[in-house]
Formats: C-alpha cells, sequence, structure tokens
C-alpha cells in the first residue's frame, strides 16, 4: 500500500515541497521510500545546495525562508 506525501527538503535558507510515496508494509520497516523517491529527494537537495532553482523546481515547490525577528 502507498501514501501520497510532500517531503519539506532543506538547504540552508532555501526548501523545497517534494511529492514523494510513503510505502507501507505490514512488516515493521515501512513506511519507506522507493528507491526512485529517495534519489528524487537527493537531486533536490544537490540543486538547492547549488542554487539550481530551475532542477529543483521540476521536483516540487521552492521556498526562501525569511526568518522573524
Amino acid at each position: 500500500m502507498t501514501k501520497s506525501y510532500k517531503k519539506l527538503v532543506q538547504e540552508g535558507e532555501f526548501v523545497a515541497e517534494v511529492a514523494v510515496d510513503l510505502i507501507e508494509t505490514p512488516d515493521g520497516w515501512s513506511p519507506y521510500l522507493s528507491m526512485e523517491d529517495a534519489n528524487k529527494l537527493d537531486q533536490v537537495r544537490a540543486a538547492l545546495r547549488r542554487q539550481d532553482w530551475q532542477t529543483a523546481a521540476k521536483f516540487g515547490r521552492v521556498f526562501r525562508l525569511t526568518p522573524v525577528s
């Protein structure tokens, strides 16, 4: 069984909201991500680190965090 989930990936002052599927099984290791979703999160994190907004935006919405004083 899979469940849709939005994962937030933060790198510095930037955050990407990425849709992934959590896989739930009756054993003790669930929920977990598929290898494709785990690689997608790694690609988004690397794109945010390089400040490559176009690549990061292909996977989800990108935000800049601003502190509230």
